[in-house]
């Protein structure tokens, strides 16, 4: 998923290039993402496998984008993840491109709700030397990128957590109406069905709900509720 903002042309003549600080502790990796940067137009300002570097780089360097590993020594946890948010908060300008092995929703969403110039990608993407120099142009002007494998995991997971996904579209109509306060009578004269038809709808809506029968709790308050939370 990307989104951009209006921007001239980042390979037009006369483009300044923008300054690059590569963080990765896998030496082979950085050096081949230096190597490929540089002949696709970006300057490389510095480079570091060591997280405790990062922000005095930073500091230092003052590059337009930082090209980072989201897990970095000493712990292999969130090292990097630290770092972004405070270069975002020292730097706010400054692009952030967090790299990672695997589709960590949660690390992403975090990324990118810090606003502009920011993106989360899996190193897999980086073997698409076109769409990945793609991606840092993006983020340099102003854009956000999201990996496309966290943009599907996303989807399943909403459709997963979802109380009414089970729901056909009918026994949504009859559950709107019920929030509406409406009888079994009422939504069958709005739908123009039978008041049985009603009942067997009210029935199964409760059953995907898995809504409980129990002495204090009103399973149709419950269905109601749960309605009103989905939305």
């Amino acid at each position: 998923m990307t989104t951009d903002p209006p921007a001239t042309d980042p390979d037009s003549e006369g483009a300044a290039a923008a300054r690059v600080l590569l963080v990765e502790d896998d030496v082979l990796l950085r050096e081949g993402l230096a190597s490929l940067l540089g002949r696709s137009g970006f300057e490389i300002a510095g480079q570091t496998g060591d997280s405790a570097w990062i922000l005095p780089l930073v500091r230092d360097l003052r590059p337009d984008l930082v090209v980072m590993d989201i897990r970095m020594p000493p712990t292999n946890t969130t090292e990097g993840l630290d770092a972004a948010r405070e270069i975002r908060k020292e730097f706010p300008a400054t692009g952030i491109l967090v790299l990672s092995a695997h589709a960590e929703v949660e690390h992403a969403m975090e990324l990118l709700a810090t606003g502009e110039s920011i993106g989360y990608l899996l190193k897999s993407r980086v073997t698409d030397v076109e769409e990945f120099v793609d991606t840092l142009h993006r983020i340099v002007r102003g854009g956000s990128v999201m990996d496309p494998a966290l943009v599907q995991e996303l989807v399943t997971a909403r459709r997963r957590n979802d109380p009414l996904a089970e729901l056909s579209p009918r026994e949504r109509e009859v559950l709107a109406l019920m929030a509406e306060g409406r009888s079994n009578a009422g939504i069958a004269k709005a739908l123009w069905v039978t008041e049985g038809t009603v009942e067997k709808h009210v029935r199964h809506i409760l059953a995907k709900l898995s809504l409980p029968e129990t002495e204090n709790d009103h399973r149709r308050v419950l269905a109601v509720v749960t309605f009103l939370e989905a939305r």
